[in-house]
Parts: C-alpha cells; structure tokens; sequence
C-alpha cells in the first residue's frame, strides 16, 4: 500500500511555536530563502472572517479539501485523518457551524480521503480516498448519501500493476453525459497516474495513462470546460519535468497543452497540484505552488495563470510570501466576477491567506491564517465554496482550539443567488436548483423563458429546461426578491 509523502510545517504564531506535521501526497514543504514577511495586506473593510468549527480528532483531524453545499442547504467535507477510526472522516456542518459527523474511515472501505465530495444529479455525494479498499485495493471510489449512508462504488489497484490507477488524491466531477471524471496519482502502465471515467453504477474505464513525457503524478481533479472536454494538470512530468496542463476528451485523446518552468527560474510557475476552473468569459484559469516570479520564497511562491484551449499561458499573478504561498487549491469565480483562492502558506504570519484577485490580475488578501491563538485555523489547501447565502466557506488543515484544523466562513457582502444542478442541459432535462428561502418562490425562468417547478423545501426548487429557453441567467422570484443564478445555464 503506498502511502503520500509527509511533510512538515513549522508555524510560528502569536508568541507560541508548534511543530505540525501534515500528511500531503507528494508535495514537499514550502520553505523560505528569507524570514517571512510581517507587511499585512490591508483587507476591504467589508471582510468578516468567522470560525465555525475546531476540529476534535475524533470528529476528525486535517481537513485538507474544501467544503461542497448539497440541494438539503448544508454543506459536506472531509477530513484526512481522525475520525473514531483515524484514518480520515466524512462530515456535514451548516452554515452557522453545525457539525455532523457522518461517516469514519476504515481499511475496507478507504483511508486518507485527501479531496472533497461533489455531489451528482441523482443526489448522491460521490468521493475517492487515497489508499485502502477491501481486498487489499489502493484507492476507493465512494459514495455517501446526504444522510451519511456509505456505499463503495469501484476500488484500485486490485490487479497486479495497477492497470486502472492508483491512489487518488485528487476529487471528482460529474460530465455532462452523467459519469464521473477524475485522476489517479500513481498506477497505470507507466506507473504515472491516469484518467478515468466512472458510472455512479462502479463501471470504469482508463481513458489515459500518462507516460512522463504527458504528465505524472496528477494530484489534481479535472474540469468539464464549456467546450465539451477535460482539462487537468499534472505535478509532474512534461518536457522540463516540472508539470503539465493538458486536455481530454470523453474519447480519451489527450493533447499536452503545456509544459511548466518552460522559461527562465521558472517565472511561468512549477508543479501544478490544483483542479483549474472556468470563468464565465471562457477563460481558463489554474495555480502552481512553487515558481513565479518572485524570489521570496525558496523555489518561488506559486502563481496564478490563465490557460486557452490551445496551450497559450499567461501568469496573471507571482506570489511574494507576503500575499501568500504554495497555492493548493482550486480557484472559484464568484458572483462579483472576481476568482477567489487560499494560499497554504505565506501571509502576515506564514500560515496561509484567503485572496482575491481581478482578470487584469490585482490581487487583495482578504485574511491572513494564525491569528491569536491561531483559532481561525492554519495551512488551508482546499478552495473556497461559495454559498448561496453569497458568504465563502472553506477548511484549514491546521490550527483552530485543538490544533486540527478548523472550518470557517468569509464574507464580503456579496448577496444571495441561486445554483443549478446540473448547469447545462437540453429542453425538458431535470433541474434542481439550490439556494435560501425559496418558500413561497413565484416564478422560474430560464433566459427569460418561463418553467413549470416545485418547491420542495426552503433551499431546493425541481424543474425542467423549458422548451425554447437559451443560454443564459436563470432567476428565482422569492417574497424576499428575485435571486439570480452564479453562472449562466447552458442550453445543448
């Protein structure tokens, strides 16, 4: 059974020092060629941070993934380790810090779950842990009823060689075609990762195993882009072995779209280890942990950058440790149309930021990790969520009153909007639509166009694309006002 690479962070805060060994795969430490920085980036006035849970151990301990809101208004995470078996725990927590602890890990059915749960149209959370399996498998595929119902839905490496993959670290996401798309860090004939595509039924199929050349070691989960394929990174691999960004289709043909650290001291960034996303103008945008151009940081800080279809790469932001460091998770666009991140490192005291950052790539630090005593929590890898509420919520691996790491919310007084589930589908496909206080909802309409729904509680709405409707907003009139969704619905 293999298992990921440890590291270890040394965080010094609020007069106190405390040695915090966290388990990442294969991401060796951010460390720094001079002290860190003690210039804070002031944050707009509007900010207010909140801590709503500390991690116990028990309830689990180093929550390195982000946090996923469910059509029931709750949102649901994972936790690395703890949990009543420690080795890693499934959880809901509501957005006034209600934890539940749903599910504890053992070797049957998974250990370490390192990414977070998205949740499909037939309403399951589906997830991958690391390691563990029954039958001596390396990796699981699973999936969790809002409820907390577990069920195992395909296991790795149960053949010599691990054909079909190998621990993998990153997330899940549903295709448009209703299976499931991730990658595996290891396995596969060249033992440097792959591909896959799942059914919910536990069907999968390897669309690519990554030769060297193409990209290893793939921590990252994949994104569907609105042009129908897959695009993904590596941390690994490529022409100068620093990592890829790449394409796929549901068909399996990969196209390498770039190789990083492809310019000099690698100002274009180095090892890719977060999922890239979509904005609504189509652009592409990712983050590499080490590089940039900035030498604040031994290796460099990470970046931000921007990706087209056909492999041009811009970086639209180096980080100087003082704004931030080691960039670990996935970048989401919210409803202000500004890309919101956390860095795991870096800041006013070296234990990570919350930042957002404008398409013409000015970047404002929003809150600095490890304030005193370190309650707000530390080192945060997963991305931030936005919640139809319009706040951000997201999870530290580290810190909080037990050292375990915390779950927290963030807000900038952006308001409340509605998310559809799916985002894109053709006339008379079901729709669920999540937000807040939709009792008494009036109308739904798609890009104007009027369709039949149901309420069917105070956060979820079921309808169909009406027949004629376009691309475009949907919106929700409540008693409260009209609520307009995040992203506009694509019509096939």
């Amino acid at each position: 059974m293999s298992e990921p690479n440890s590291r270890i962070w040394m965080i010094w805060a609020c007069g106190l020092s405390f040695m915090y060994a966290i388990v990442v795969a294969a991401l060796p430490a951010q460390t720094s060629s001079t002290a860190p920085l003690a210039r804070a980036t002031t944050a707009p006035p509007s900010v207010t941070f909140t801590t709503l849970h500390s991690f116990d151990f028990a309830d689990g301990y180093e929550p390195t993934a982000g946090l996923v809101q469910a059509t029931n208004g709750k949102l649901y995470g994972t936790t690395s380790q703890g949990g009543t078996n420690e080795q890693g725990s499934l959880f809901s927590i509501t957005t006034t810090g209600m934890l539940t602890l749903l599910h504890s890990f053992d070797i049957t059915d998974g250990l370490m779950p390192y990414a977070g749960m998205t949740q499909g149209t037939n309403g399951m959370l589906y997830g991958t842990t690391y390691s563990g399996g029954a039958s001596g498998g390396n990796g699981t595929i699973f999936a969790l009823t809002p409820g907390g119902a577990l069920s195992s839905v395909y296991i790795f490496c149960l053949h010599a060689g691990c054909p079909d993959g190998s621990s993998p670290y990153g997330g899940l996401i549903q295709g448009t075609n209703g299976k499931l798309y991730g990658t595996t860090q290891s396995g596969g004939a060249n033992q440097e990762g792959t591909v896959f595509e799942v059914t919910p039924a536990g069907s999968l199929t390897t669309l690519h195993r990554f030769t060297g050349g193409d990209g290893a070691g793939p921590l990252a989960g994949l994104l569907q882009a609105t042009d129908g394929n897959f695009y993904g990174t590596t941390q690994y691999g490529g022409t100068n072995g620093d990592g890829t960004a790449f394409s796929i289709n549901s068909s399996g043909n990969l196209t390498l779209l770039y190789s990083f650290c492809s310019q000099s001291n690698c100002t274009d960034g180095e090892q890719p280890v977060a999922s890239v996303m979509q904005t609504a103008d189509g652009r592409i945008y990712g983050t590499t942990y080490y590089g940039g151009g900035n030498a604040a940081c031994a290796g460099g800080c990470g970046t931000i950058f921007t990706i087209s279809p056909a492999g041009q790469l811009a970086t639209l932001h180096s980080f100087d440790e003082a704004d931030g460091a080691g960039p670990a998770g996935s970048l989401i666009q919210a409803t202000d149309e500004k890309v919101y991140g956390v860095t795991s490192g870096g800041g006013t005291i070296g234990a990570g930021t919350v930042f957002s950052i404008t398409p013409a790539g000015i970047l404002s630090t929003l809150h600095s990790f490890c304030a005193q005593p370190c309650s707000d929590g530390a080192n945060p890898f997963g991305g931030l969520v936005q919640d139809t509420d319009g706040s951000f919520y997201g999870t530290a691996a580290a810190g909080g009153a037990y050292g375990a790491g915390t779950a927290f919310s963030l807000s900038v007084g952006l308001g409340p909007f509605v998310a559809t589930n799916p985002v894109s589908g053709k006339p008379g496909a079901a729709v669920k639509i999540l937000g807040a206080n939709l009792i008494g909802a009036t109308s739904v309409t798609f890009n104007g166009t009027a369709a039949v729904f149901t309420v069917v509680s105070h956060s979820l709405i079921v309808t169909t694309v009406p027949t004629g409707a376009t691309t475009g907003t949907v919106q929700v009139v409540t008693p409260k006002g009209t609520l307009s969704s995040n992203v506009p619905f694509r019509v096939r």
